[in-house]
Formats: structure tokens, sequence, C-alpha cells
């Protein structure tokens, strides 16, 4: 057991605190937004996980056409966070904040990481079989390296998310409309990462 929660400590850790679409959606926006905006961002791979693990170990059984996927969903992805990222950039003194509408921050989320292949990915090459090494040992066992993952995953988020928060009393004006974009334009940039992503899988497979 203790194999198992020391791997899901540090897998979780590792993965929360790692730059991407998600942590950068987080940042955003518990700056347009607040703290609870970001923390519904935060818990969205709760959500999202569910599928993308019973998925990925019967991928892991069943490993035909999994790049052709992958490859869809990263250009699916790329797009999304495109979005968002001009909606970043968009960004004015007078919607710049805790909004007038609604910020939809927990649905953000969940579409963000369900289209984002790196879930996929880490599922399917290193959850799936820790999972069934887990599994071989006892629910229990499964069930502690799940539960030490996402409470390092999401509990270091809605951390980063506070810390966002606490930080927001203190911008104003141009610096806090400045760091708004500047997200806005790392998402980007991460945009573009996932469609290259994407059309790399898809043009590998043409190429074989």
């Amino acid at each position: 057991m203790t194999e198992f929660l020391f791997l899901g400590v540090v897998l979780g850790l590792s993965a929360g605190l790692s730059p991407g679409p998600l942590q950068t959606l987080v940042m955003a926006e518990t700056l347009r937004f607040g703290v609870r905006a970001g923390i519904k961002v935060a818990l969205s791979p709760v959500i999202t996980d569910l599928p993308i693990i019973f998925l990925t170990l019967y991928i892991f059984r069943n490993v035909i056409g999994f790049a052709d996927m992958l490859g869809l969903i990263s250009m699916l992805g790329g797009l999304l966070v495109l979005m968002m990222g001009i909606d970043g950039l968009r960004s004015s003194p007078f919607n710049v904040g805790l909004g007038q509408a609604p910020s939809n921050s927990l649905a953000k989320g969940t579409l963000a990481n369900l289209l984002n292949p790196h879930p996929y990915l880490f599922w399917i090459g290193v959850g799936a079989p820790l999972m069934t090494r887990a599994w071989d040992q006892g629910a229990l066992i499964l069930i502690t390296f799940l539960l030490s993952f996402y409470l390092m995953l999401v509990g270091s988020k809605i951390v980063l998310a506070v810390l966002v928060g606490k930080s927001r009393a203190f911008m104003s004006g141009k610096v806090y409309l400045s760091v708004v974009r500047l997200l806005g334009a790392v998402l980007i940039l991460l945009a573009f990462v996932l469609l290259y992503d994407g059309f790399s899988l898809l043009a590998g497979i043409q190429n074989r």
C-alpha cells in the first residue's frame, strides 16, 4: 500500500503543478471571476477523468486506432483552448474581474480537460498499468492510489487558485488587465502546441 500511496502523491502533485491548459485556465478564471471560479475549474478532473479512466483501460487492452483518436482529440482541444485564449485577449476593464455574467467555469474546465490529450496519454501510458497492478493486490490498494492521486492533483490546483485570488487584491488597472491578457496569450500558444500534436499524430498515421 505504501508504494501506491507514494506513487499517487508524487504523480498527482506533478500533474497538478505541471503547466498546461487546465492550470492556466484555473489562473485566468480566478483572476476574472474570483477564487470560487478557479476552484470549479480545479475540480473538473473529478468529473472528466472517470470516463477517461474507463476508456484508457479499454484502450490499454485494445490499442488499435489509439493514435488516430488521440490526434482528433488533440485537434479539438487545441481549437477549444484557442477560443479561450482569444477571449482572454479581448478582455477589457469593463468585463475583467468579478463579472456580471456567470463564469461557467466548471463547464470550461470540464471541456478543457476532456479535450486535452494529456490525461489520455497519462492514463494509457502510466495510470492503466499502475491500476492493473494495484487491482491485482486488492481493491483497497487501488482506492488508495486513486484517492492520493486526486487529492494531490485537485488540491494543488485549489491552492493555486487561492494564491492567485489573494494576489488579485493587489492588482488593478493596467497591471490587472495585462495579466489576464498575458494568460490569454499563453492559452493561444498552448492551443498551437495541441494542434501541432494532433496534426503530427494524424500525419504519422497517414505515412504508415
